[in-house]
């Protein structure tokens, strides 16, 4: 089979004006960059067919080293769903540099299920993960430059927690120093870079509602605190307004197109595992003013993505999954039982029973919120059929429905079964209102313990001392009613990464609690999660070049 970068070069492309106005999206409202790629503006936003029109959420079961393929089951959905004739339309994050140029490489799905243009998608874009960056470093900088400014005085603040990012995977930059050199160089402190995915301006504009909204949530933000432990936030710092000027074209979504010219939108990426995992409100919600049905997916599992997305996303933005897609593949339930990446690929009953369990506890979970499931099976070349009939059975005696996806190799064709199923399921058993995993009028602890008791399944939650210290910060600024972001591994139900499968009777262990005012949450650090990534030993840059003006490697 062709590689992904030579099936995404064959691909008849049409002009991005003509995928927009299939849309019937006024032109006026198209703003191109570049012949096949273009931002809408927020005039294409309607209420009234947002409310109607029909979201599908696609998620997956813990993800191993086998992957699942949940990027590439959104965009086959979308490809499925247009050739039994609804109009549909992919909602997708934004790749970040940093895994295109280490583990992951890029994330514009695979085969004959791809976004396109692959390559600009994974690289820079429409340039807004560097608007966020921007904007993030901007207040940096002049917070660096107030302090600077009120040394010794009254003014000076006791405490700075806001943090530089950058959209690369650097261990080295995770805690730094700044302003050596002497008094004219700045004030020497502790402090380090984020990956820009982890900053609370991504979560902040990928959680608005529009350009307003936007302003009034970054100038929350807290930046560090004063003397008497007050917050000290963007608005006392007096350039909320500069910073949303930064990012007056990146509140827009991007409209692009799959190998089929199916319309996507593509707008937002914060991470799943270190922020909310959720492509942007605004961009969702401009999809379901488009189209019939949209496919939108979340980070990682459902333990992460899914749970952020119901919990914090929908309950934000009002919007209500009318089913969800589980994404499996005989090789991740076989690596929850226990096998290695190459005995994956061999036929093994057995180890398909014993990887159930991981399966079964995503199944549970996701019912739990009262959604209608679909599994959806990537098929890969060495799958044998009784391994997947005896899946098939066992969704459907688990009250799911159960499809098998090979748009992969085949496109939209090969994505007809699922689409029949998705449009079948919600025409006949849609799911129920999200049945919420806590209260907003819980404390901050109750939140994380029913998360982690009713999701993951352990038996304790233990917070750190340095936790106690923001509970009570939290407490003294009345913020215990906002929703809280879990940050951890995305291998395991546990805060441990070397753990598979569906373990009970676990602590959880909370290292730490981040004050996001702006993107309306607290975040809550488990086990050794990182928001700054390293690369591996052997990066997806180094299979990267560029010869005669053609790029190489690039997946």
């Amino acid at each position: 089979m062709k590689s992904d970068i030579e099936i995404s070069r064959e691909a008849k492309l049409k002009p991005i004006q003509q995928i927009a106005n299939e849309l019937n999206i006024n032109a006026d409202y198209v703003i191109p960059y570049g012949k096949t790629k273009a931002k809408l503006e927020l005039n294409v936003l309607n209420e009234t067919n947002i409310n109607k029109n029909n979201l599908i959420l696609v998620t997956a079961i813990s993800p191993t080293k086998a992957g699942v393929g949940k990027t590439v089951t959104t965009v086959s959905a979308s490809l499925g769903l247009n050739k039994i004739g609804k109009k549909c339309i992919a909602a997708l994050r934004e790749p970040s540099l940093g895994p295109v140029f280490g583990m992951k490489g890029g994330a514009a799905g695979g085969g004959y299920a791809q976004v396109l243009p692959m390559e600009d998608i994974n690289l820079h874009f429409t340039g807004d993960f560097h608007a966020i960056t921007t904007a993030n470093n901007t207040i940096a900088a002049l917070l660096d430059n107030y302090q600077y400014n009120n040394l010794n005085s009254e003014n000076a603040l006791k405490q700075i927690t806001w943090k530089r990012v950058l959209d690369v995977n650097d261990r080295s930059l995770r805690f730094v120093t700044t302003g050596l050199g002497g008094r004219t160089n700045g004030i020497p402190q502790e402090t380090g870079f984020d990956i820009t995915p982890a900053s609370e301006i991504m979560a902040a504009l990928c959680l608005s509602e529009n350009f307003d909204d936007l302003q009034n949530r970054i100038a929350r933000i807290i930046l560090g605190y004063k003397i008497d432990n007050s917050p000290f936030t963007v608005k006392d710092l007096g350039v909320g307004g500069a910073i949303t000027i930064l990012l007056k074209d990146a509140i827009m979504p991007n409209l692009v197109q799959t190998t089929e010219n199916t319309p996507a939108i593509i707008h937002g990426g914060p991470f799943a595992n270190i922020a909310h995992g959720c492509n942007s409100v605004i961009a969702t919600k401009m999809a379901l003013s488009c189209a019939e049905y949209v496919v939108t997916e979340s980070g990682f599992g459902s333990d992460l993505g899914a749970e952020k997305f119901l919990d914090i996303k929908c309950r934000v933005a009002k919007l209500q999954p009318k089913a969800t897609v589980l994404v499996v593949t005989t090789q991740s339930i076989k690596m929850h039982a226990g096998l290695t990446l190459e005995d994956t690929k061999k036929p093994n009953m057995e180890s398909i029973i014993s990887g159930l369990p991981n399966m079964q506890r995503h199944i549970e979970n996701l019912q739990g919120f009262g959604q209608s499931i679909i599994v959806s099976l990537n098929k890969f070349h060495f799958d044998v059929q009784e391994e997947i009939d005896f899946l098939r059975t066992w969704c459907e005696q688990k009250g799911c429905a159960f499809a098998v996806n090979e748009a992969f190799v085949k496109g939209g064709e090969g994505a007809i079964e699922l689409a029949n199923k998705i449009v079948h399921t919600v025409e006949n058993n849609p799911s129920k209102p999200i049945h919420f995993t806590y209260d907003l009028e819980d404390s901050i602890e109750t939140k994380i313990e029913k998360v982690a008791a009713k999701i993951y399944r352990a038996d304790k939650v233990e917070f750190s001392g340095k936790c106690k210290t923001v509970l009570a910060r939290i407490k003294k600024n009345n913020l215990g009613n906002l929703p809280v972001c879990i940050a951890k591994t995305q291998y395991s139900f546990t805060d441990n990464a070397d753990i598979y499968g569906a373990p009970t009777a676990h602590t959880l262990h909370v290292q730490d609690l981040v004050i996001n005012t702006g993107a309306g949450f607290i975040v809550a650090v488990c086990g050794d999660i990182m928001r700054m990534p390293g690369l591996p030993k052997e990066p997806a840059a180094n299979g990267m070049t560029f010869n005669n003006g053609i790029i190489e490697g690039l997946s």
